[in-house]
C-alpha cells in the first residue's frame, strides 16, 4: 500500500493560485474546502485570503451555486433525499442559507415523494418472493441512510404493504 507523500509548500501567490485552479477543475468545492486545500498548501497564509477573494470574484467559487449543483447531482443520479444532501453540504462547509435555497429549489415535496417512490420499486424489483418483516425493516433502514423522513418513508411503506392501486414507478419510468 502506498502511502501519500506530502503536498511540497507553495512560496508565491501565482503557484497558490494556479494549483487552486487545478483543483477546481478536477471538481467543484466549497469555500471551505478551497480554504482547508490552500492553508495545506501554502507556506504563508496571507496569500490564502487574497487568493479566496481573488477566485470568489471571478465565480469560481460560490457556495450557492456549489449546494443547487451538489443538490441536483445528488438528487437526481443518487436518488438521495433531502436530509442526507444537506448532511453532505454541511461537512462540505456550506452555509444552512445556500443549503435550504438549493434543496427548495432542486426537491420540491412531490420530487421528494417520487424518488422515495422509485427507489421503494427497485428495492422490491431485486427481491423474489414474499416481502416480509425483515425486508421492510432493512428498506427501512435503507431509505434512511439515503435521506428521506422517517415520516416519508413509514407512509409509503404503508402504502406498499396494502396494496394500494397508486402505481409504483417502472423502472423505465424512473428516468425522469
Amino acid at each position: 500500500m502506498r502511502s501519500r507523500a506530502r503536498a511540497a509548500r507553495l512560496l508565491s501567490e501565482t503557484e497558490l493560485y494556479t494549483a487552486a485552479l487545478r483543483a477546481l477543475m478536477r471538481r467543484a468545492h466549497s469555500v471551505r474546502e478551497m480554504r482547508e486545500y490552500l492553508e495545506s498548501r501554502a507556506e504563508d497564509s496571507e496569500h490564502v485570503r487574497g487568493i479566496l477573494q481573488k477566485l470568489r470574484e471571478q465565480r469560481y467559487l460560490d457556495d450557492a451555486r456549489y449546494a443547487l449543483d451538489f443538490a441536483r447531482i445528488h438528487a437526481q443520479s443518487r436518488r438521495q433525499g433531502r436530509y442526507r444532501i444537506a448532511r453532505e453540504l454541511r461537512v462540505r462547509g456550506v452555509g444552512d442559507a445556500h443549503i435550504e435555497a438549493a434543496l427548495d429549489a432542486i426537491l420540491p415535496e412531490e420530487s421528494e415523494t417520487q424518488l422515495l417512490r422509485a427507489r421503494i420499486a427497485r428495492q422490491r424489483a431485486r427481491l423474489r418472493g414474499e416481502f416480509g418483516p425483515r425486508q421492510f425493516a432493512s428498506l427501512y433502514r435503507s431509505l434512511l441512510r439515503a435521506g428521506f423522513s422517517a415520516e416519508a418513508i413509514r407512509s409509503e411503506l404503508r402504502r406498499v404493504s396494502r396494496g394500494d392501486p397508486a402505481d409504483l414507478p417502472s423502472e423505465a419510468g424512473e428516468e425522469n
